[in-house]
């Protein structure tokens, strides 16, 4: 029994030995906090870009002996980046002979006349020249779609069959580089022109049928 309270009156010494070491000494001083600090540079390059869908003309029928012309229509949408200025062109199909104001659908060496137009009012042609006959615009950074409006002169001498033609449509658009505006841009899409470098871009054939 004495042994057993010898122990535990040690321990009890002990502690108190050690807490009054820590009350009557002195804690370590508080160590002030320091910082080091960089930055990240983020970067990125939006590029000048657009990309064209277009749509199928359908006419349908023609009847040669009426005095009314056919009419057709059909939607082009192009989409380019925010801020890029932008002409669409329409060629003149590839019908031998076409031309701006009178393209030409074939069926084997037989062709049917008609023309394609930026209005309703069937007026103003559209074709491949910028500044003359193509149709202009400065993109939202939204797909813009435009209306393309055919019409097929009345009373033609035309066979009877399924004539057709296909019509490319080109976006040019300003490509805007310090350096050489032209250098990254393969040449066969590219032109410089009134000191800015156009970037042609192309959309699947646009039929007529």
């Amino acid at each position: 029994m004495f042994a057993i309270f010898s122990r535990r009156l040690r321990r009890l010494t002990s502690i108190v030995a050690v807490a009054a070491l820590l009350l009557g000494g002195s804690l370590p001083a508080a160590r002030a906090t320091t910082t080091a600090t960089s930055s990240i540079l983020v970067t990125a390059t939006v590029l000048q870009a657009c990309i064209v869908v277009a749509l199928p003309m359908v006419f349908g029928n023609y009847d040669p002996t009426s005095a009314t012309p056919t009419n057709g229509s059909t939607t082009l949408v192009v989409t380019c980046t925010l801020g890029t200025p932008y002409n669409v062109g329409l060629s003149t199909g590839s019908g031998t002979g076409a031309t701006v104001a009178s393209r030409k659908m074939t069926f084997g060496s037989n062709t049917l006349n008609y023309s394609l137009y930026s209005d309703s009012g069937h007026s103003t042609v559209w074709g491949p020249t910028i500044g003359t006959n193509t149709v202009a615009a400065t993109s939202t950074g939204l797909p813009t779609t435009y209306n393309v409006y055919g019409q097929i002169p009345a009373q033609q001498a035309a066979s009877t069959g399924a004539y057709t033609d296909s019509v490319t449509v080109t976006v040019t658009y300003w490509a805007d580089w310090a350096a050489d505006p032209c250098a990254s841009l393969p040449i066969a899409v590219r032109f410089f022109w009134a000191s800015r470098c156009w970037h042609v871009r192309l959309a699947p054939a646009l039929p007529a049928i």
